[in-house]
Order: C-alpha cells, then structure tokens, then sequence
C-alpha cells in the first residue's frame, strides 16, 4: 500500500488567529462594523488576512470569531473558534486588559513565565493580540479602555489531547505561537514543549527529571518512581539532546532516561536525535554487547546482519540472556553520554520490554 504523502500547506497559530479576533471585533467598536475579513499582524511581522465568524455588535461590546486553519499539520486545535470579546472600559483610559474564557487553560503552577491564576496566553501572542488591538483602536483608547476575553468552546476537550495537564495548566487549551505561522509535520512545537517542561521542573525546585521517548516508556518509569512529582517526568520523544543540554542549563542535578531497545540503542551509538528516519540503529554495536556477555559468534553475526534492534533483544531472549543484555545497552548508554556530559548530573537508565516490564538499570553517580 502507498504511504500517504503528507501535506506542506502552512497554517496558523492559536495565537495569530486570536489576534486576528481581536483585531475584528476591536474594529467593530471602532467603526461600527465588524468586517467579513480582517487583515492582521503576525508576530513574524507579516500582514495576512482573516475570514470572520459570529459577528456581534453593541455599544460597547464586540464579538468576532476566527476558526483556526492548521494547514496540513495533524494538530488537535484544528478548525478551533478563536474567540474574541471586546468591552470598552470608561473609566480604564488607554488601557487594554486581556484576560481569558471558556476553552483557555489556567495556570496553576509557576515556572511558565506567567501569573498563577491567569489565562494560558503564552507571551509572545499576549503582545501579538495587545499590538494588533492598538493598532486600530488608538483613537478610541484615548478617551477609553477596552477588555479582550479571549475564548475557544471546545478547549477544555481539546486540551485532553495535549500535556498540558502536566504543566499544570487546567481547563483548556494555551494560546501558543511565536512567529503565527504553523509549518507542518514540524518538529519545533514538540521540542520547545521539551525544552519548557524541564524549565518548569527546576522553576518548582525539582532536582531530578525522568526523560522517556513515549507513552509506554512514561508509564513504566511512574510506575518505577512514584515518589517524584509528575512535573519531573518529561516525554522527550526524540530529542534527547535539547533534553540533556537544557538539564544542564538548568541545573537538574539527577537525570533518569527510560526507554525500549531500540531508543536506547541510538543513545548508545551516540545519537542525539534518535528519530527513525535519521540514522539506522548501529546492529553492529548490539553484536558486540552480545559477544562481550559470552554470546555464539553465529548468533551476533545474525544480530549484526539485522535491521532492528528489536531482533536482537528477541534473539537474547531465546536465549534467556535478555537480562544481561539489557544491562550491558545500559552500561554502553551511559558511557557513551558522559563522554558529552561528564560531571553535570548523575545519571541513570532503565529499560522495559514492549509490555512496559522492566529489563535492566544501570547508574552513574558524580564523583
């Protein structure tokens, strides 16, 4: 069967297609008229128009509606109705007060930049959604204020999807976004989500993050570590370098990666992105951990001509050296990643079969 090509059409940020709500119902009070189409600033500086929705109008209230085009990125927020409010304030000269509605998470925790208590508009699009209300209401904000609720019905089922939960971020989804434009299939959104969930460990005074390449691996090390705060565990996915390097920035003192043969085996090899699609999983390396615990040389030439790491755990198990071997992944996992990191943080891995069973441990204390 043909695989199916995946799409290059870009989209748009939850916080650009906010912005862009706000721009329209901000103009509604302005001019008296909502338009059916919204020209709005990016954060990226570009000026790209809008289809609007659900126009309402009074007085001294404005209602606009932009449903999120994600492009051809898979993303759950796709087809959203980023909503916006706009109240005008008599007695809040040139202010302009954003606050957060239905759909839109809450902070509950520090170490994301924001206020506990407040809405999850992350700092680039809070300025984005302010600029672009300035921008046509500067007559109007100088005699008045105005207050943009931002909202997404839908968000808190939304949000279900997402690791928001882990974050501490309750009710809804953020509004994210620093340039407003979503590139497909990218890999940027997930990484900074890796970067910042570590952030928020050391921010909550954790010493110790739990680094997993999925959901499986997670659930084992929870399973293994019930003590520890669920902020200390971080999905990294395949990312193990910006995980390691912002552990290092952070001063996380006890680093714990759990993972499955396969993962484990570009760590060893000494891969810091270990995504399939880059390099092969060096089978010659698992060859040679066979031979060192005392393997037949006919079964590690097998092991060597293979194209899965997978294989050779299997071959170790008929074998019933699948414990040995694991340890021995471990051992070389941590060798080879203090070359990179010699003395930053003590060290320790795991690894689980495909059930989520654990296999082996190793660990490295500092000196």
């Amino acid at each position: 069967m043909q695989k199916k090509k995946k799409g290059t059409r870009k989209g748009f940020t939850t916080g650009a297609c906010s912005a862009a709500a706000a721009r329209a119902a901000t103009l509604g009070l302005v001019e008296g008229t909502i338009p059916e189409q919204v020209e709005s600033v990016l954060p990226n500086g570009q000026r790209v128009f809008f289809s609007v929705s659900e126009p309402q109008l009074n007085l001294n209230h404005a209602h606009a509606v932009i449903v999120k085009d994600a492009g051809d990125d898979p993303d759950c927020t796709d087809k959203a109705p980023l909503t916006a409010d706009v109240r005008i304030l008599d007695d809040e000269v040139d202010e302009v007060i954003l606050k957060g509605g239905e759909g839109v998470g809450v902070i509950t925790q520090r170490g994301l930049g924001l206020e506990v208590g407040g809405p999850a508009i992350n700092p680039v699009p809070r300025k984005n959604i302010i600029e672009n209300v300035r921008e046509v209401a500067a007559g109007l904000l100088k005699d008045k204020g105005l207050e943009v609720t931002i909202s997404v019905p839908g968000g808190e089922k939304m949000a279900k999807k997402t690791l928001n939960y882990r974050l501490g971020i309750i009710d809804g989804i953020s509004i994210l976004g620093t340039t407003g434009i979503v590139h497909p299939y990218s890999t940027a959104a997930f990484r900074a989500s890796v970067i910042q969930g570590i952030e928020v460990a050391a921010n909550q005074g954790q010493d110790t993050v739990v680094l997993t390449t999925g959901g499986r691996t997670e659930k084992f090390v929870m399973r293994e570590f019930p003590q520890l705060a669920s902020t200390c565990f971080v999905q990294m996915g395949d990312f193990l370098k910006y995980a390691l390097d912002t552990s290092v920035t952070e001063q996380i003192k006890h680093v714990i990666i759990g993972g499955m043969v396969g993962k484990l085996t570009k760590m060893a090899q000494g891969e810091t992105i270990t995504h399939a699609g880059r390099n092969k999983v060096n089978t010659g390396l698992l060859a040679e951990l066979a031979c060192n615990i005392g393997v037949d040389e006919t079964v590690c030439a097998d092991i060597r001509n293979a194209e899965t790491a997978r294989y050779a755990s299997e071959r170790m198990e008929e074998l019933n050296l699948i414990d040995e071997f694991h340890q021995a992944l471990c051992e070389k996992v941590i060798e080879t990643l203090r070359q990179r990191y010699p003395e930053q943080f003590s060290l320790r891995i795991l690894v689980c079969d495909f059930e989520g069973i654990k296999l082996a441990e190793a660990e490295d204390m500092l000196s």
